[in-house]
């Protein structure tokens, strides 16, 4: 077979996302394993969800409701937006692609902060868009260079907040000095997947009813703390005009009818929402006192994850503790080699990471 595939798709460095913990303990021979590589929700979904998950069984025979109705009613409740200004997909994944599809040519500029979620750069990319990488500053996102790379071709602008894979955040103060500074018709797109786990009080939170009135869009996700990561459903909160053109590129039943019923009952369980960001909040303090005994360098977060500096080669670590049973994600591929990336697990998980990694650095 002869393919003619443009360059800027051979270009692609694929997206490798963790292995499934089965296909990690036949490959390793290990069991009773932990993992703590994919930024998930410890305690399982929400029983609200599960029961509705259930209660939807009876009808997979019928196609689900392409507009997602009850769902996106439910979802302009809770932040306080019209239904108009809501667009559901197939993670918040599938709305960065819509987006990118939408509103960028080949040719056209992308900004994307370097590094953090790597779907920004893939998608647009793959596109045929110029990709501009703009780094951290000590760790953190650096909106005056982002602003300052903006030129007549750019369409869109990628912010993540809390930032994967450092946890950092932006404040309300350098966001609006960064909006100021942008023209009006660059989307900027703030990605909150962990928005629910951040704990200071200066840090920026979109998709409120103040926001709609500039080109903003807000991303957002159920696979975090609301534990349905393996339905793959999310959605953005955006001018009513953007959700317009977004709806007229996206496929018809792009959340199928589980991922809706789950999800429309995963908001309603505030109970289970508290208990979620009350465990990740006393793991992240624990782990951190622990780590401060072993004298590791470590970076705090605003998310359910956080970097540690293990001083060697992280992928070696990535293997040893693979060893051990304890999945952590090397971050050697976001350009830190000797960093490992953990996320908060339940505090018997958490409390076993921790000697694992104390024997593994004993090595």
């Amino acid at each position: 077979m002869k393919l003619t595939i443009p360059d800027y798709i051979q270009s692609i460095d694929p997206y490798v996302p963790g292995k499934p913990l089965e296909a990690l303990e036949r490959e390793y021979g290990i069991s009773d394993s932990v993992k703590l590589a994919s930024n998930e929700n410890p305690l399982g979904p929400s029983p609200k969800a599960v029961a509705a998950i259930r209660d939807s069984l009876a009808t997979l025979h019928r196609y689900p409701d392409g507009a997602g109705h009850r769902l996106i009613r439910k979802i302009a409740d809770v932040n306080g937006v019209s239904p108009s200004n809501v667009v559901i997909g197939n993670g918040s994944d599938d709305i960065i692609a819509l987006l990118v599809r939408a509103l960028v040519r080949p040719g056209d500029r992308v900004i994307v902060p370097r590094p953090s979620f790597l779907m920004y750069d893939i998608t647009a990319t793959a596109a045929g868009a110029t990709v501009d990488d703009v780094p951290l500053r000590a760790m953190a996102m650096d909106l005056d260079a982002m602003a300052g790379r903006v030129c007549a071709d750019t369409r869109l602008v990628f912010v993540c907040n809390p930032n994967n894979p450092t946890g950092t955040v932006v404040s309300r103060s350098d966001f609006q000095r960064f909006m100021d500074r942008l023209p009006e018709d660059v989307v900027v797109v703030v990605d909150e997947a962990y928005i629910e786990f951040a704990r200071n009080g200066d840090c920026l939170k979109t998709g409120q009813p103040a926001d709609l009135n500039r080109p903003l869009v807000t991303l957002r996700t159920f696979s975090k703390a609301y534990g349905l990561a393996g339905l793959r459903v999310g959605y953005g909160i955006m001018p009513a005009a953007l959700a317009e053109v977004l709806n007229r590129v996206r496929q018809p039943f792009n959340v199928n009818a589980v991922a809706q019923a789950a999800a429309a009952a995963a908001l309603d369980d505030r109970d289970f929402l508290e208990q979620t960001v009350s465990l990740v909040h006393r793991g992240l303090d624990d782990m951190y006192a622990a780590l401060d005994r072993l004298g590791l360098h470590y970076f705090k977060s605003e998310a359910n994850f956080f970097l540690i500096d293990v001083g060697r080669s992280a992928e070696a670590v990535f293997e040893k503790m693979l060893r051990q049973g304890v999945i952590v994600r090397s971050m050697h591929a976001y350009g830190f080699p000797t960093f490992i990336r953990i996320n908060v697990g339940l505090e018997s998980e958490n409390r076993r990471f921790v000697r694992a990694l104390e024997s593994v650095l004993q090595e």
